[in-house]
């Protein structure tokens, strides 16, 4: 004799038949599906240079996808068909970045060789991941236009520490794998950079929008124009979201909280504005530490940035 209410293989949790949640709609990938939007955890954070356990923020952005709906009143639509495969977590190296980077790289090349999305989308980690995630989508696409959201311009010198989650773009831009003129930073603030880094951004031809150009412009006509510009020489467009951009009173769960920073209303209509691109195909969100979020704020923001990304 089964049971009368209780199902050993599912969650006790209220189940509304006419909601469905998005995390209904992730399936994990097994090799023959195909997707609209491929979803992959990069979860490194000992690069960190200030102590984050951001390796963590990967499960609670997808846990924070299980509160929402597919469905948009906006767009008066529901996206419960939209498919979406998780490639899962990469294994980082248990003491090496080095390695952990490589192994970054490598997931993301071959995710991208597979061909079954048309759309990506990486969950840090620090912002660390984003060197090998943009270095993998070069070599899949060719030249490519970055927008960065970010309160800081991460060209930090790699003689003080290595790779960490300040030097990113200046890996790639040393690298050869971005072009100065094909970097957009938006967000950047007062009092949390050095002036030898908006020298050196200055001087790669970094197109770099402060919050006060923010306040006078507008971040969505910025983020348009900046469209307009990069599609014209690039052949493809990455959005690189670093929740640090927002203020600490709506993302206190990132490392390096500060205040005067994006609303969480201006960063996810930039980022939906962005994501309508046909040439956008891929973004990355990097710096939530779960361990310092409030109530999962940070995350749940990240959550909506995700289905600002996915549903279009």
């Amino acid at each position: 004799m089964g049971f009368t209410y209780l199902d050993p293989t599912k969650s006790a949790k209220f189940k509304d038949r006419y909601v469905t949640k998005i995390d209904e709609t992730i399936k994990p990938y097994s090799g023959s599906e195909t997707g609209d939007i491929g979803i992959i955890g990069l979860p490194s954070s000992k690069s960190s240079i200030s102590l984050s356990m951001a390796a963590n923020a990967p499960s609670t952005i997808r846990a924070g996808l299980s509160s929402f709906s597919t469905y948009s009143a906006t767009q008066q639509k529901d996206f419960d068909d939209r498919r979406i495969l998780d490639f899962g977590d990469v294994p980082i190296h248990p003491t090496s970045v080095e390695d952990t980077l490589d192994r970054l790289h490598i997931s993301i090349e071959e995710m991208l060789q597979k061909g079954v999305c048309d759309r990506y989308i990486m969950l840090g980690g620090d912002h660390g991941v984003s060197y090998p995630s943009i270095h993998a989508f070069k070599k899949k696409y060719g030249r490519i236009g970055v927008i960065q959201w970010d309160a800081h311009h991460d060209v930090r010198n790699l003689e003080d520490g290595g790779r960490t989650n300040g030097t990113p773009f200046r890996s790639l831009l040393e690298g050869q794998i971005l072009n100065g003129e094909d970097l957009v930073q938006v967000g950047i603030r007062d009092y949390s950079n050095a002036e030898e880094y908006d020298r050196y951004a200055k001087e790669k031809g970094i197109h770099v929008y402060t919050m006060d150009d923010v306040e006078e412009e507008g971040v969505v006509s910025i983020i348009k124009k900046e469209l307009a510009r990069l599609e014209n020489q690039v052949d493809m467009i990455y959005l690189s979201v670093d929740m640090d951009a927002v203020d600490q009173a709506f993302a206190p769960g990132c490392p390096a909280i500060g205040p005067g920073g994006f609303t969480s209303r201006e960063l996810l209509s930039s980022v939906k504005t962005a994501a309508q691109h046909p040439m956008v195909k891929a973004m990355d969100i990097v710096e939530i530490d779960p361990s310092k979020d409030v109530r999962d704020i940070t995350s749940r923001l990240a959550a909506h940035v995700m289905m600002r990304f996915m549903y279009k």
